[in-house]
């Protein structure tokens, strides 16, 4: 089988990083994988090295869908039996899930369209996951909000959207006093730190890291002045956060790190994960990798967090942007170390049940074998 991925993005988040494991792991299976992105990406640098097919395009000139784009598009999804698609925002009134429904209807592609998402915004239009009745097309959703979303308000037809959660990779993620130790040097923070708060992720308004700046502030003033922050990641808010950081007087107690490949020594050297989101959120790959590494959470309650975050049980969960719910948040988790503790293997205990990467992979490809199936009866 011949799986593509259609990944119209520069960055390099969690999903991003999910489609290039999964292009190694589909490969290790004996399948072949055909990569779709624009030039010069981390996803398509990142896939050469996995042996996946990857093929390139030029990020601005596709928005005007001009033929020989389209023949690029063509020439990448002709021998593909699924081509899943990360509903991205628009840009420009292009939309790579729409564009990829064209490319396959214009050649006559037997290609199954899979649109993925997990985040359910206002911008995102039914077409963006169905816009052409006469392509085979076939919905995932990462979460079951987002399913329920897209059947109970969009009309979607139900036998047309498929849950299927991406998991972690629990192996990876497991705590251990090697981890702790070399966290500790990768990650130097002042002595008497505590509590240490991390959050990882996209550095861009959506994020609220603004908004954990704030609930900070209120945490100094009152019981833990050697509160301490961890910014771990990049993107085009950096240089903003870190001037509010002066403006606000924390320097010494917030400090950024950059973009790492290697996010499980952040997890060792936090007490607490915050997840301050103020919108466009699926089911977070940094919430499923900390609680699998036994750190608790406090999370904006959105889109899948719920399905994850068991609210008092696996974390504590805060509506988006309420600074008071946020402080108050992770105060309640830094006052009990007990209760700290108890949450916190709460939270490992569900992610090894429930969202076992592994696992998830396999279900993956099952999935995309019973569409290829499908396919051959009613041809």
């Amino acid at each position: 089988m011949r799986i593509g991925f259609i990944e119209d993005t520069p960055l390099h988040g969690g999903t991003q990083i999910w489609v290039v494991e999964a292009a190694k792991v589909f490969i290790g299976k004996g399948h072949d994988v055909t990569v779709l992105t624009p030039h010069d990406t981390w996803v398509s640098n990142e896939c050469k090295k996995t042996g996946a097919k990857v093929v390139t395009y030029d990020y601005e000139k596709v928005i005007d869908e001009p033929a020989g784009e389209m023949q690029i598009w063509g020439d990448a999804l002709k021998d593909c039996d699924v081509a899943v698609c990360t509903v991205h925002p628009p840009r420009k009134g292009f939309h790579c899930s729409v564009f990829g429904t064209k490319v396959i209807k214009h050649f006559n592609l037997p290609t199954i369209l899979v649109p993925k998402t997990g985040t359910i915004v206002p911008e995102y239009k039914k077409e963006f996951y169905f816009s052409d009745s006469c392509i085979n097309t076939h919905v995932i959703t990462i979460t079951d909000f987002a399913r329920r979303y897209l059947i109970e308000e969009y009309g979607l037809p139900e036998e047309k959207v498929d849950l299927i959660y991406q998991g972690t990779d629990i192996s990876s993620f497991t705590p251990s006093r090697e981890i702790t130790d070399k966290a500790k040097e990768l990650y130097p923070l002042f002595k008497n730190s505590y509590p240490v708060i991390g959050c990882v992720g996209s550095l861009e308004r959506r994020k609220g890291q603004s908004v954990l700046f704030e609930a900070l502030k209120k945490i100094i003033a009152g019981p833990f002045p050697d509160i301490h922050l961890m910014i771990v990641g990049d993107g085009p808010d950096e240089e903003l956060l870190k001037r509010k950081r002066i403006d606000m007087n924390l320097e010494d107690n917030i400090t950024f790190f950059p973009f790492t490949r290697e996010p499980v020594y952040t997890y060792g050297r936090m007490d607490i994960l915050a997840l301050p989101s103020l919108y466009k959120e699926g089911l977070p790959n940094v919430l499923l990798e900390a609680m699998a590494m036994g750190i608790p959470v406090v999370a904006s309650k959105m889109a899948g967090v719920p399905e994850l975050v068991l609210d008092g049980e696996t974390g504590y969960m805060v509506e988006p942007g309420q600074v008071d719910q946020l402080s108050g948040g992770l105060i309640k988790l830094a006052s009990d170390k007990g209760n700290l503790k108890k949450i916190g293997d709460e939270a490992r205990g569900y992610v090894i049940s429930n969202f076992d990467k592994r696992k998830q992979f396999d279900v993956f490809l099952e999935f995309f074998e019973k569409l290829k199936k499908c396919r051959k009866i009613e041809r």
